[in-house]
């Protein structure tokens, strides 16, 4: 079955934007494919404003978030794979959802074995993944609640 979060991502954008919200994106800017300017990281990842006043030629697609936008002054084009995608929520209330994170290479994971089975050093399968566990939502502004 395919991945339900491009659809709810696109859903979830335009009801955010119906209520005159400002939908923000959470990506892990690790992930392979996340094109961002890099100033804009912080932590591994990144918050970005993807509300109709933000960006130019918005393009929410089954595989990727694609738009135009403007970083100090200078126009960016910025991609975002949607397995990248950790949450989207409105800004000013925190409504929205937080995303399970979806198996895939990030980039820091480049070169290393690809073997799914291969757990512990034995092959055997009894130790942990070594993949740290995911860190929450940055603190801040409101906070996100799960919308039903």
């Amino acid at each position: 079955m395919t991945s339900n979060r491009p659809y709810l991502v696109r859903a979830l954008h335009q009801w955010i934007c119906d209520n005159g919200l400002t939908p923000y994106l959470l990506v892990d800017a690790r992930r392979l494919g996340v094109r961002v300017p890099p100033h804009t990281v912080k932590d591994g990842k990144v918050v970005l404003n993807i509300g109709p006043n933000a960006v130019d030629r918005l393009d929410l697609a089954d595989d990727t978030i694609s738009f135009q936008a403007r970083f100090n002054g200078v126009a960016t084009l910025v991609l975002v794979p949607l397995e990248a995608v950790l949450a989207i929520y409105a800004m000013e209330n925190g409504q929205g959802m937080v995303f399970p994170p979806e198996p895939s290479l990030s980039s820091d994971d480049e070169g290393r074995d690809q073997d799914p089975h291969a757990e512990g050093s034995d092959g055997e399968g009894d130790g942990p993944s070594g993949d740290p566990p995911p860190s929450p939502p940055p603190r801040g502004r409101g906070g996100l609640r799960v919308v039903k």
